[in-house]
């Protein structure tokens, strides 16, 4: 599932769109090679289709609201953070609440002073007194979760559509999601400073797995 990212310039930062690709990927992947062995030589092409999508599009839906849910318990935490420190007794309650927000790594090298001006800036702040409502953006950003999830499914389904043996289409579509789920990998690897190209074969790696187990019940 996505993660929620404050300030954001796109309504969903690279990491979250990678990390909904993927999911949808081993949702339809996962779904495909279990209807695979479980229908053996009777494999009906609509009933992939329908299945594969259907999942997908749940999942997507399912995605969107958690995420709706993650955003107001972030606002909501932090409108809880900000009467916390207001109301701190003393001054090192306040310091220590406000250094345990701030990572771990920038927390420990913001001087004592630093963390005194932000106490003040935020003792000025207006306590507001609305509840945390989702957004136009919010809602957007929970569109975008539930289309890419769907839309991911695609790539899976289409060899189903032009190839007329279901059992040749399941295995092409296999393999296409195999290639997917590396360029996931590949690009989850460079947005997190990991090896690349390991990362996407490691991603390839569960994918051939999964395949090949299928293949040898008969899928």
């Amino acid at each position: 599932m996505a993660g929620v990212s404050a300030n954001r310039r796109h309504v969903l930062d690279p990491m979250d769109r990678i990390a909904e690709v993927l999911f949808g990927l081993i949702m339809a992947l996962t779904f495909t090679l279990t209807l695979g062995v479980a229908t053996a030589d009777d494999i009906k092409v609509r009933t992939m289709l329908i299945g594969a999508l259907g999942c997908n599009l749940a999942w997507g839906i399912i995605d969107a609201g958690v995420y709706l849910l993650a955003i107001l318990n972030e606002r909501g935490r932090k409108t809880m953070l900000l009467r916390a420190i207001q109301d701190a007794p003393d001054l090192e309650t306040a310091r220590r609440l406000l250094a345990d927000e701030l990572p771990p790594l920038l927390a420990a090298v913001v001087p004592a002073e630093r963390l005194e001006s932000m106490r003040q800036d935020l003792r000025r702040l207006p306590l507001s007194v609305e509840r945390p409502t989702p957004t136009r953006r919010d809602f957007m950003a929970a569109l975008e979760l539930c289309l890419l999830s769907f839309l991911s499914t695609f790539p899976i389904v289409i060899p189903f559509m032009f190839i007329g043996d279901p059992r040749l289409a399941l295995r092409v579509s296999n393999a296409v999601a195999i290639v997917m789920l590396f360029f996931c990998g590949y690009a989850f690897g460079y947005r997190s400073g990991l090896p690349r190209w390991l990362t996407g074969l490691s991603m390839v790696i569960v994918g051939i797995a999964l395949v090949a187990v299928a293949i040898a019940l008969g899928g």
